[in-house]
């Protein structure tokens, strides 16, 4: 019998420095697609010791939402349960999604929200650097700050996928 993991696409996840440089990559499910939004679900493939989440281990799995037309995305974090452990969202330049990978340009600024919400916004000071070394144009920089403000804003007015509402996106 077929399962749904089996009838779900296989993707390539690839990150990029903004001078194209890949700085990572894994691959996840599609497990849906809806207008410019993709959802994808993915498990961590190794242990990963991240300075602020601290030990991530091998298995984790994360529902990873994706706007072909945003400057950002967001991943939620289950715990062993299913349930929401955390919400990590990106600032990135809109993604590209051809021939199974999906690649956007990482742009430094990240927002950490807590399962009530709560959030701290990080890594500004990256941005900053990382705007310097590889020079960002006015533009980029523009975008990648109405995207902390507009995440904020749906973090805020608990906005999908804060929510909890449209489960059926993962």
């Amino acid at each position: 019998m077929e399962t749904l993991a089996n009838k779900r696409s296989q993707i390539t996840v690839r990150v990029l420095k903004y001078d194209g440089t890949e700085y990572r990559r894994w691959t996840a499910s599609l497990a849906q697609q809806e207008d410019s939004l993709l959802v994808l679900d993915a498990e961590f493939e190794y242990d990963v010791q991240h300075q602020l989440l601290g030990e991530i281990n091998r298995g984790t799995r994360t529902i990873e939402y994706y706007w072909l037309d945003r400057w950002y995305n967001i991943f939620r974090f289950l715990d062993d349960k299913g349930q929401t452990r955390l919400f990590y969202c990106n600032v990135n330049m809109p993604p590209a999604y051809a021939d199974s990978t999906l690649s956007y340009v990482d742009l430094d600024i990240d927002i950490l929200a807590q399962p009530d919400l709560s959030y701290q916004v990080l890594d500004q000071d990256e941005f900053e650097k990382h705007a310097e070394l590889f020079g960002y144009d006015d533009d980029t920089r523009r975008q990648a700050h109405s995207a902390v403000d507009e995440l904020i804003a749906m973090i805020e007015q608990r906005q999908f996928p804060f929510s909890g509402s449209r489960e059926s996106l993962c």
